[in-house]
């Protein structure tokens, strides 16, 4: 048996090789942000990044620094413990980030507002659990009767 010689001029190899390349290959797109299990309140350092990114987006009015602040704002919209407060935040941040012709003042107030508050509204609420009362004390009764009389 004779074997082929491959013939590299005629272009049927490329398709399959360029499937396999792009099979094998890692993704080249971002990675979704790390999902926060329901029950664990988002930590803290997570809303400093977003009001840093958010506060970028309204200084540098750039599509990338405003989209980056939508992207982290998105996936706590559902987050379950988060209070209704912060997610009112949130939505403002992720319709408020977005590139704009001009950096004006009246666009940059209400991102740096949301901004500022993100960390404010976003914290755990403290439930104060009603301390229970302690038992009522007995009545002092004085010695000799509660008649008070000594005969």
């Amino acid at each position: 048996m004779a074997l082929t010689r491959l013939d590299w001029s005629s272009r049927a190899w490329f398709l399959p090789l360029a499937a396999l390349a792009c099979a094998l290959a890692p993704p080249l797109q971002a990675a979704p942000p790390a999902t926060i299990p329901p029950d664990v309140f988002p930590p803290p350092s997570l809303f400093r990044s977003l009001q840093l990114t958010t506060l970028a987006c309204g200084r540098d009015n750039s599509a990338e620094r405003c989209a980056e602040a939508r992207r982290q704002a998105d996936p706590l919209l559902d987050h379950p413990r988060l209070p209704a407060r912060c997610k009112d935040v949130l939505w403002s941040i992720r319709n408020l980030a977005v590139e704009a012709e001009a950096n004006s003042l009246a666009r940059r107030d209400p991102i740096d507002q949301a901004a500022a508050e993100v960390t404010l509204a976003c914290r755990p609420v403290l439930r104060i659990k009603p301390e229970s009362k302690p038992p009522a004390a007995a009545p002092i009764v004085p010695e000799g009767g509660a008649t008070g009389g000594g005969g």
